[in-house]
């Protein structure tokens, strides 16, 4: 099912490559994966009276009350991502707020090394399990979702329902074309990664014309400007080699969890509406448990450039 919000705008697929954006709980946090720490100093805190749990390759902000919903950001992004959404919800739902080690200031610890996107999934449905939220909810933009998506075919039952924020089974589509595999992306893919780990910091130009493309409002631009600019760069290139190889799509036929898919549509940014449709209708066709809604007039970051939109979108999901 295909559920249309607005009229007009889509996501660069060169943004959505180069930047491909990669929730709080019943019980008691588990000493045997990290310790609560509520007055760690965290470079993305956003509430002063929530608690903060640090491990290896995550941590996770918790603020709120009822039911439990899992938030994870995009590659190179922060938890404030979330931040009018939790601040929207804390009220109705315990939110658990992930924040990957490495991105957006949050120190490196257990991914100062390869491979990052598969164990740091498996630290989030870690987490799940040792405070008891399974099945749980799980909200993910771009390798967020991504991430999301492993999960629930490694894992289906930890999951009650998921919603893909911009995330797609193999993003290697996107840069080697609808006939694209795994092995055939990894020579490029490797190449990529040698350059961006050894090339330090972004220049603030390039930056800045990134964060453009993957946002139409300035706050969500300077959002993801200050998230990419405080992020590590070796972290960065390997998830992202990682995200752009990974190829889940074997996998969706046997899926049975429900997923909601929530994209955006912008013709400025020239893409036909017909072919950016397809994409994402082709890649979910054999996941027989999506919904798809798309959302107009929005690019990458959904929820900075249609925020009354994806609140609706969100709202529905958690309804069902």
């Amino acid at each position: 099912m295909i559920v249309r919000l607005g009229s007009g705008a889509a996501v660069a697929v060169a943004a959505m490559l180069a930047f491909t954006g990669v929730g709080v709980a019943t019980g008691v946090f588990s000493a045997a994966h990290a310790a609560e720490t509520a007055a760690v100093a965290d470079p993305n805190r956003l509430f002063a009276d929530s608690k903060l749990w640090v491990g290896d390759r995550i941590s996770v902000e918790v603020v709120g009350s009822g039911p439990d919903v899992i938030f994870v950001p995009g590659l190179s992004s922060s938890r404030t991502t979330w931040k009018r959404t939790a601040e929207r919800l804390r009220g109705h739902y315990r939110l658990h707020l992930v924040q990957v080690a490495g991105f957006a200031g949050e120190p490196v610890r257990g991914n100062a090394t390869a491979p990052v996107v598969e164990p740091t999934a498996e630290a989030i449905d870690a987490y799940i399990v040792a405070n008891k939220l399974a099945p749980a909810t799980y909200v993910g933009h771009s390798l967020g979702g991504t991430m999301g998506l492993y999960l629930v075919q490694k894992h289906p039952e930890h999951y009650r329902k998921v919603m893909l924020v911009d995330s797609l089974p193999f993003f290697g589509v996107l840069q080697g074309g609808p006939s694209a595999t795994s092995e055939s992306l990894r020579p490029q893919v490797d190449k990529m990664r040698a350059q961006m780990s050894g090339g330090g910091k972004m220049p603030p130009a390039m930056m800045k014309g990134m964060a453009q493309g993957m946002a139409k409002s300035a706050e969500g631009q300077a959002e993801i400007e200050t998230a990419g600019n405080r992020s590590t760069g070796q972290v960065v290139a390997n998830a992202m080699a990682e995200d752009t190889l990974l190829d889940l799509r074997p996998g969706l036929p046997a899926m049975t969890t429900p997923i909601t898919l929530v994209y955006p549509f912008d013709p400025g940014m020239g893409v036909p509406e017909a072919q950016w449709d397809g994409l994402y209708k082709g890649q979910f066709a054999p996941l027989k448990t999506t919904t798809l809604v798309r959302v107009d007039d929005s690019r990458h970051f959904v929820m900075f450039d249609q925020p009354v939109k994806f609140d609706a979108a969100l709202d529905a999901f958690l309804a069902k």
